[in-house]
């Protein structure tokens, strides 16, 4: 019987891996995980909740095959060349992850395994499409969502692979390691344990079929933080424990059996299009992350770090949705959607502060980490990315809480002392905290119209003189 590598990256399930079905089909499967400079490199948070699928997965396949996986640590290029030899694997079966840093381990595994019998493929499964897939009728990228979205949904995305049946999996290499991915978090590490949500395969699916049970509403109620109407399917994603074609086919079929749930499900593909789209910029634009996706952008007059920027950072800023969003991250790895546009307008228009030190505190911040979606949403907020916010809409985070949090059961949660009351949450916030920090252990308010209003008058000139400079 012949014998293949499945490499996992960010694959951590059964259902819909190509790559998996690929290896168990070749013969024997020799399962393998690696620790390389770039993951160690990786944010502290997502970093532990990659460790926590990492595990997860690792005891279902213990249940599934009896064998234990093989974690290395390493570079890719040293290591699956050798393991090759040793159990006389012609291929390695990789789902792709089209991030800039993986594009480059491949290249070098690629470079490593000329002159032998093993190859590389990989296959389809991070996304819905094959990334550069969906195009516009002259061959470009879309730069808009919109025309982008009705593209990628006339197209349609695969048929999710069936589970592999029998798998016969190799055992462990004697050289395996249990990696420490979250070391540095310290307390913080402890805290996400208890408030993040439950890792694994079976809890994503068991996520998406609650939501498709009460999502009739999830148009209307999306924006809300203090209600519990999104998927927190996120993560899930983030690391591979489930996948959007999956979610796609599995929203399809429920949308043809529940007319009642059609508007929400349909409202809810949208929110998996613009991860699609993040990502097919990403790979266009591998640079997305440090440089300004809009052509003048470099020029803008950027404050880097700086005192207002610390007190975002920590939560202190005495704007209340501000500050519940930032304290929400630190306790949970996580942050609705609309505050996140919130918190990240504040640092980036009322403080004028650089987008890419949001983008880079979010990165070590959030379980949910995503390397397309962090770098395109930010550039979003700044107003300096594709089908950015206008440069002008600037968000008022007063206007905004009264909007989505009109009662305050949001800031509740998350702000100690909040009409003198403090929840287990806010109390949690605390615990997570490094301890260099001096955070007062009640939160204090802050939210002056006038410093508002100051805010929003550097930020409009700033940005005007950006277009008069750009002006031939």
């Amino acid at each position: 019987m012949t014998s293949a590598i499945f490499w996992l990256t960010r694959d951590f399930r059964f259902a819909d891996n190509e790559a998996l079905a690929a290896a168990a089909a070749k013969g024997k499967v020799q399962a393998v995980f690696i620790v390389d400079k770039a993951l160690e490199a990786q944010g502290s948070a997502s970093r532990w909740r990659l460790q926590k699928a990492l595990e997860t997965f690792g005891q279902q396949w213990q249940k599934r095959t009896g064998e234990n996986l093989t974690v290395l640590q390493g570079e890719a290029e040293d290591l699956l060349p050798k393991i090759a030899a040793s159990i006389d694997a012609d291929v390695i079966h990789q789902t792709d992850w089209p991030a800039p840093q993986m594009r480059a381990t491949q290249e070098r595994v690629l470079k490593a395994l000329e002159g032998t019998p093993c190859k590389l493929v990989l296959h389809k499964g991070h996304l819905l499409h094959k990334p550069g897939s969906v195009r516009t009728g002259t061959g470009g990228v879309y730069r808009v969502y919109t025309p982008f979205a009705r593209a990628a949904r006339a197209i349609g995305p695969d048929h999710p692979v069936a589970e592999p049946g029998k798998i016969a999996a190799l055992p462990a290499l004697k050289a395996g390691i249990s990696p420490m991915l979250a070391r540095d978090m310290h307390t913080g590490a402890a805290v996400l344990q208890k408030w993040a949500l439950p890792a694994g395969e079976v809890n994503a699916a068991a996520r998406l079929e609650a939501f498709f049970d009460d999502c009739a509403d999830y148009p209307k109620n999306r924006d809300r933080p203090d209600i519990e109407a999104t998927t927190n399917l996120s993560e899930h994603l983030a690391v591979g424990e489930i996948s959007p074609r999956w979610i796609w086919s599995a929203a399809e079929a429920r949308s043809h059996i529940d007319p009642a749930a059609s508007a929400g499900i349909d409202k809810f593909l949208s929110e998996i299009l613009w991860r699609e789209f993040a990502w097919n910029l990403l790979v266009d634009f591998p640079q997305m992350p440090e440089r300004a996706w809009s052509k003048g952008w470099d020029n803008f007059n950027w404050r880097g770090d700086n005192a207002e920027a610390e007190a975002w950072r920590q939560g202190q800023t005495g704007i209340s949705l501000v500050d519940a969003g930032l304290r929400e991250m630190r306790v949970t790895g996580r942050m609705h959607n609309r505050v996140r546009m919130v918190v990240g307008s504040w640092l980036t228009k009322n403080i004028l502060t650089d987008w890419r030190l949001g983008q880079d505190f979010f990165a070590d911040s959030l379980t949910d980490w995503d390397p397309a979606s962090n770098a395109m949403n930010w550039q979003w907020v700044a107003g300096c990315g594709p089908d950015a916010s206008p440069y002008f809409r600037i968000f008022n985070p007063v206007k905004q809480a009264d909007t989505f949090d009109p009662k305050g059961h949001y800031r509740a949660r998350w702000l100690a002392g909040w009409n003198g009351k403090t929840t287990p949450e806010a109390a949690a916030y605390f615990d997570a905290l490094p301890g260099s920090w001096q955070v007062s252990r009640q939160w204090k308010p802050d939210e002056v119209s006038a410093r508002l209003q100051q805010g929003r008058t550097k930020a409009l000139a700033a940005y005007e003189q950006l277009r008069n400079d750009a002006k031939p």
